[in-house]
């Protein structure tokens, strides 16, 4: 198996193949498209291209950006001889499992058997799209997030058989494409979205409940927990908020709605022993006490300017 990936077929030329596409043709990985609508594939380049030099006149790439996206950045209809020669290659196929399981056999037939395949599913369990494969060993998950361009966080996902020597190469790649990739189980939803979706059930529960409206709602949370999101995850917000804060406000919650917004068993064994986080020098992060100055420190000068992009934006902003 390759060290590094230099070449890789998307298989899938819609927005979120055409974006994988763009990012590494960026970073300098040879990338082909390949679309089952013909001519698909090409159109899909031609419009990519067509970005990437709009993007430089924004002043949003360089010049050499620009150019590596022209170099890097291919077509073909030939789908046996492109996937055979790929050392990647990401299934970026609609969300159905009969589809992907088609396409990944098919993927599978043609590619080296040293070549590792990807899927880019955000829900369908990485397990479950590996039952049809001969070689579930090569097979993991890399979730890319909407828009793949601008979006840096991306879940590796492997699943309970796969190679773990895989996840190495696709973190690199990941990585020297600008990304900021996360190893994590082949759990539903993984993370992000068993996350995001938490929270919108409960947001949707309020409007329900007359708590307040769905424009309120916006408000409240791109302008508070949101607000901090931008920088920071909710271990390093709780570790400086404190544990026992979040612990106490827990018992408050779960007496008016019950046993959903109990304290989470983790959360209670840390605040009695004694840890509330980087004021009592623990915490989820485990920082070590010049760390948490550091974090405590940097964390204001990020809320400030991040206050003054928003500012900044607000005039042209329809939210």
């Amino acid at each position: 198996m390759a060290a590094q990936l230099h070449n890789v077929a998307i298989v899938g030329a819609g927005y979120m193949g055409g974006g994988i596409a763009k990012t590494l043709a960026q970073s300098g990985v040879v990338c082909t498209l390949l679309d089952a609508v013909p001519g698909g594939a090409e159109k899909r380049r031609e419009q990519v291209l067509t970005a990437a030099e709009e993007s430089l006149a924004e002043g949003f790439m360089t010049a050499e950006q620009v150019a590596s996206v022209r170099d890097n950045l291919r077509s073909s209809e030939d789908f046996e001889s492109v996937v055979r020669d790929a050392d990647l290659v990401f299934e970026v196929v609609f969300e159905k499992l009969d589809i992907k399981h088609e396409v990944l056999t098919r993927i599978e037939a043609a590619a080296s058997p040293d070549a590792i395949i990807a899927t880019n599913t955000s829900a369908i369990s990485i397990g479950d799209l590996a039952t049809v494969l001969e070689r579930p060993e090569h097979f993991l998950g890399v979730h890319w997030f909407n828009p793949a361009t601008l979006l840096p966080g991306i879940e590796v996902i492997p699943h309970a058989t796969t190679d773990m020597e895989l996840v190495p190469p696709i973190v690199e790649m990941l990585r020297a494409a600008g990304k900021e990739p996360a190893v994590v189980s082949d759990t539903p939803g993984f993370v992000c979205n068993r996350l995001q979706f938490a929270l919108f059930k409960e947001a949707v529960r309020m409007v329900e409940e007359g708590a307040a409206s769905p424009q309120e709602i916006d408000t409240i949370v791109r302008a508070s927990f949101g607000f901090r999101l931008a920088l920071y995850g909710p271990f390093a917000v709780a570790d400086m908020a404190g544990l026992d804060v979040y612990a106490n406000s827990y018992v408050s919650l779960e007496k008016a709605f019950g046993e959903r917004f109990e304290v989470p068993p983790l959360l209670k064994e840390r605040v009695d022993s004694g840890d509330l986080g980087i004021k009592s020098g623990g915490g989820f992060l485990g920082l070590s006490e010049e760390q948490a100055q550091t974090l405590v420190r940097e964390r204001d000068i990020a809320y400030y300017k991040l206050g003054e992009l928003r500012a900044s934006l607000a005039a042209d902003s329809a939210l």
